[in-house]
């Protein structure tokens, strides 16, 4: 199965969601099997759920699964800007300088970076 990774805001790698937590979402404690084909496809005639796990619905797993990838793309943007933003240091600075010179630099700057990373719809 091939796994794709991306840096939060704090710079921690974040794995891209997959059935198996999906299910995990559903039910942290799931005792579980499933395999998947060539491309990376769920073999649902391959889920096995343990004695102690009451089995979930191929329709719930897709739906949480499709709900944790949308999750995952819309912070794509998120961390993009987090990482572009001025420090907060230097975005005081120009605020202050801003209203002494009745600039726009800082309100400039942080729509530069909204307008460079644009939301996910």
């Amino acid at each position: 199965m091939t796994t794709r990774y991306r840096q939060d805001k704090n710079n921690k790698t974040k794995k891209y969601p997959s059935y198996a937590n999906a299910i995990l979402n559903i039910n942290a404690n799931a005792e579980f099997s499933m395999e998947y084909d060539e491309s990376d496809n769920p073999k649902w005639d391959t889920l096995w759920f343990g004695e102690n796990t009451t089995p979930i619905s191929q329709e719930d797993i897709e739906n949480k699964y499709q709900e944790l990838k949308t999750n995952w793309e819309k912070g794509n943007y998120i961390d993009e800007r987090v990482k572009s933003y001025p420090s907060i240091e230097e975005q005081m600075d120009m605020q202050y300088w801003d209203s002494v010179n009745g600039t726009t630099t800082w309100a400039d700057a942080i729509a530069k970076v909204k307008a460079d990373n644009p939301k996910s719809e």
